[in-house]
């Protein structure tokens, strides 16, 4: 028996939310409502250590429309955020974070940008973000360079949050990499894309997961999956110092010849062996890091494991 295509589905990464899944999901129905009755609720739940799983079962149990999956371990937000759009069927999909700083009320606001312009994709642009300081000065320098790396434009004020036509999640479906980073899947993908300035709100309870070492391990890994400038850096830099050192013989040379040098410098000795072994063990890391990035690839393991569902995805 087919089941019709929801108009919306609304995705939405979860972990360490149980105090709001309620409001959540209560304030998507009220939003949403007047622009579609037909629409989905996908609550993925990131294996988080409290009690958010049974909290979605419960609004899974009270309306049909909201679903639920549960992950086997904590894979990480845009693996959920995967797997959240593997199981979605509907024509245009929301992807939003559970944590009430996108707000619900901006989706028919999205939806209304992209049947004006037309547009396959409206970001919601952050026009003020309700952060700390640290963590709005950290993010303004990760998509800084982010953007120097892969030479294409990265807005800090641009996250998860925002509205997509279904060919264009296919597309982003189609890439199975192993590292997933959903801004910039969407970035590479292309299609026509507009912005929506909407009010960001503050966290609603509790703190954020992401940590100083987990913002510094995504970034790496977004940096190694989206990028090879760093290679032909370090290929630059290396000719830089060839350069430079040919130079240096050309000059040590000449004072040799002309008599002003009698005994080889010791400091100048140590201070070239030191310099030249930090070099190359930084190149060989960077080498390295990419063989690793390859080698977690081509194992070809999936990008998620589900544990439980509340419902079985409709094969389209």
């Amino acid at each position: 028996m087919s089941v019709p295509k929801p108009f919306l589905s609304v995705v939405i990464p979860v972990y360490k939310a149980e105090g709001m899944i309620g409001e959540l999901v209560r304030r998507i129905k009220s939003s949403v409502a007047p622009v579609t009755g037909h629409f989905e609720i996908i609550l993925v739940d990131d294996r988080e250590p409290g009690n958010s799983w049974a909290q979605i079962k419960q609004q899974a149990e009270l309306d049909s429309r909201v679903k639920g999956l549960r992950l086997s371990r904590n894979f990480g937000q845009h693996k959920a955020i995967t797997a959240g759009l593997d199981y979605s069927r509907g024509e245009w999909v929301v992807v939003m974070d559970c944590d009430l700083q996108d707000q619900p009320e901006e989706i028919p606001a999205l939806l209304a940008r992209a049947k004006s312009e037309p547009a396959d994709i409206v970001f919601a642009r952050r026009a003020a973000r309700q952060d700390t300081v640290f963590r709005r000065f950290f993010s303004a320098a990760f998509y800084r360079v982010l953007s120097y790396l892969t030479d294409t434009r990265q807005d800090p004020a641009i996250a998860n949050f925002g509205v997509y036509n279904r060919k264009v999640i296919n597309a982003v479906l189609s890439l199975r990499e192993s590292i997933r980073y959903f801004p910039a899947m969407v970035r590479w993908v292309g299609f026509r894309s507009s912005t929506v300035d909407v009010v960001h709100a503050r966290r609603a309870e509790g703190r954020s997961s992401y940590n100083f070492s987990r913002r510094l391990d995504l970034a790496f890994d977004i940096i190694l999956a989206y990028s090879d400038k760093p290679l032909r850096l370090t290929v630059k830099l290396g000719l830089l110092v060839s350069a430079a050192a040919f130079v240096m013989v050309l000059v040590t040379l000449g004072r040799f010849l002309a008599g002003s040098i009698v005994v080889l410098g010791y400091t100048s000795l140590i201070i070239s062996i030191w310099f030249l072994s930090g070099l190359l063990l930084s190149v060989l890391g960077m080498v390295g890091l990419y063989l690793g990035k390859t080698f977690e690839q081509v194992k070809n393991r999936p990008i998620y494991l589900v544990d439980e569902d509340t419902a079985q995805p409709v094969k389209l």
